[in-house]
């Protein structure tokens, strides 16, 4: 039986059954909420963590252990654009699993206790990435990729950004960002379509009507141009992306899904693991993909290098970029990614969850469901000529920005 969309009291739903376990999911998303909307770096991170610390009754711990000796998993997220509370457990524990989701929507862990203690959470990972070059590679990327955009916003914030979030902070987030108006639910499993819609709508009814905030779609830069930053690094971490011109919703994304795996995404195989790995011997691994969704469209990726190999690095990745735009795939390449990526769908389609979230990420992008039946249709249609006409149309990709943090050169 496939994904229903349905309502109940205003919110949308959706729903399928598999008693193959008796097992029940059910997930809360929230629509713009996610890392973009925090009105302070860090914040929505800290608010995820706060949901995660039980409620003020019980407390973390007591919370925790209520969990646990039911082995329910409920828990809070945050993605850049959405937050999400998730709810997994056996069937026969889930009434139990939803009174305790109940007690912590009503409840949350509003102490100063906890919010010190997840605020030492924060600064502590903080002080870890510090050192993390790769991260910090990215970070800088985003800047410039995203500048005076909440999009280059730090997930974690600053130790400063964390010390000045109070409470008071944390509730107005969730009180607008949390709410009926920009909420979902995707829930399945061991019960039947009454059993699920008594569930959401038991749920439903605590949460109030809000005017959650809004954002806007945003290209990367194009300037194209090689920002280095010099630590003390034993060798060099390569960030690099650049605007793809492509909305969420298009109905090219087969061909968008195809050319990402053969540019980069891939593998070996792939054509930059191809030139700078195997050719050029210039890195162990190097990815790169598309990444379309509401908020923005690129191409990006990663890789790293010795520290004299940077520069060269750089430029054939982009001579890569460029030769992909201008000659398209060959049908070789086009086989073989058309065989992995429908040969993988049966591992996609094996989990209720992972179905589940599919189906929730085709009505979040304004697609039927179950569209993911038609653009593997698409895929398995598709020639290389089309495919080529597609990525041809796309000479956008070929303008990177690229951070390098390097070690400086000692004269």
């Amino acid at each position: 039986m496939g994904a229903t969309l349905e309502k109940v009291d205003g919110v949308d739903f959706i729903y399928e059954e598999d008693r193959t376990l008796p097992i029940v999911f059910m997930s809360l998303k929230f629509k713009n909420a996610g890392i973009m909307m925090g009105k302070k770096d860090g914040l929505v991170n800290l608010t995820s963590m706060l949901l995660n610390e039980g409620t003020s009754k019980d407390g973390s711990v007591g919370f925790a252990t209520k969990l646990e000796n039911r082995a329910i998993s409920l828990s809070a997220g945050m993605g850049t654009e959405t937050f999400v509370i998730d709810l997994d457990s056996m069937k026969s524990e889930f009434p139990k699993g939803v009174k305790l989701l109940k007690e912590l929507i009503i409840d949350p862990n509003y102490k100063k206790e906890s919010l010190t203690k997840i605020k030492t959470q924060v600064k502590g990972r903080i002080t870890s990435l510090e050192s993390n070059f790769e991260y910090i590679s990215r970070v800088e990327l985003n800047k410039q990729l995203y500048p005076n955009n909440p999009l280059s916003r730090l997930a974690l914030g600053t130790k400063e950004d964390v010390q000045k979030i109070s409470l008071v902070d944390i509730k107005k987030h969730i009180e607008k960002n949390l709410g009926k108006d920009n909420l979902f639910v995707v829930i399945g499993g061991d019960l039947s379509h009454d059993e699920a819609q008594a569930y959401v709508k038991e749920v439903v009814s605590l949460f109030h009507k809000n005017t959650p905030s809004s954002f806007k779609f945003t290209l990367p830069t194009s300037e194209a141009k090689v920002i280095k930053h010099y630590k003390d690094t034993q060798q060099a971490y390569i960030s690099f992306g650049s605007p793809l011109d492509i909305m969420f919703d298009t109905d090219k994304m087969y061909l968008a899904n195809l050319a990402s795996y053969i540019l980069g995404e891939g593998g070996f195989g792939s054509r930059l693991m191809e030139e700078v790995r195997v050719k050029k011997g210039l890195a162990y691994s190097v990815n790169g993909s598309f990444s379309i969704t509401q908020s923005s469209s690129s191409f990006s990726g990663a890789l790293q290098t010795k520290n004299s190999s940077g520069d060269e690095a750089i430029k054939i990745v982009q001579s890569v970029v460029e030769d992909f735009v201008k000659n398209g795939v060959t049908q070789e390449e086009l086989d073989l990614a058309k065989q992995f990526i429908v040969g993988s769908q049966p591992l996609r389609n094996e989990k209720l969850s992972s179905r589940l979230t599919r189906a929730g990420n085709e009505y979040y992008n304004n697609r039927a469901l179950g569209e993911w039946k038609t653009e593997l249709e698409k895929t398995k249609n598709v020639t290389v000529e089309e495919l080529n006409t597609f990525i041809k149309s796309h000479p956008e990709i070929t303008k990177h920005t690229s951070s390098l943090v390097t070690k400086k050169e000692s004269k």
